[in-house]
């Protein structure tokens, strides 16, 4: 009986959480109170409470969702491909799918949702955004050692203005309502980035 409860409790928890996601992704202007969620999943509000304690924590947990569900994927992507470059724009690009297929997050991880919320929530957004960089970084340090490449600028720049592309496709994708996919054209301007970026090192002659 306890863990059927628990198996209960876990799945209460994903409806709310996938609810509050399409209501994000439906009403972008519109304040999302708990009584409306509670009207969306066909619960009281006394029930939501019981899974959470505040919409703050609601979101804290689809935020943290986010951050999993990416360096899962990321995790298995070094693993599985030997190209630091390779790394590089599989990453890039499993966060812009990721937003893609999730718009009611991407409201969250562009801030549009989080007016009026606390500083703790941006900040869960903004260590995010920080170890995607990190890692970009990483990789790119990889490629100068690995591969005989060298960024034409300080890695941690290239690193950030990689960052900035990407980042800058998803604002586009939200605030055209998610009409304007991230994903298209971006294997062309990630093509014309990168090449502009990294560079062979050239070896001295004899």
């Amino acid at each position: 009986m306890p863990e059927r409860a628990e198996s209960t409790a876990v799945h209460r928890k994903q409806q709310i959480l996938e609810a509050l996601a399409g209501m994000l992704e439906d009403a972008p202007d519109t304040r999302i109170t708990t009584a409306k969620l509670a009207t969306a999943v066909g619960v009281s509000e006394a029930a939501l409470y019981r899974h959470f304690p505040s919409k703050a924590k609601m979101f804290e947990a689809l935020i943290a969702f986010a951050e999993d569900a990416l360096f899962t994927r990321i995790g298995r992507l070094t693993e599985e491909q030997s190209g630091a470059l390779t790394q590089c724009q599989g990453c890039l690009r499993l966060y812009i799918e990721f937003c893609e297929r999730n718009p009611g997050i991407t409201r969250l991880l562009t801030g549009r949702a989080l007016t009026g919320e606390s500083s703790k929530l941006h900040q869960q957004v903004a260590q995010l955004y920080e170890r995607l960089e990190t890692q970009l970084r990483q990789t790119l340090r990889e490629a100068e050692l690995r591969e005989q490449l060298r960024t034409q600028i300080p890695v941690a720049t290239a690193a950030n203005l990689l960052m900035a592309a990407a980042e800058g496709r998803v604002h586009q994708y939200c605030r055209s309502d998610f009409r304007r996919l991230p994903s298209e054209g971006w294997t062309e301007q990630w093509s014309v980035l990168i090449a502009e970026l990294m560079k062979p090192v050239t070896l001295p002659q004899n």
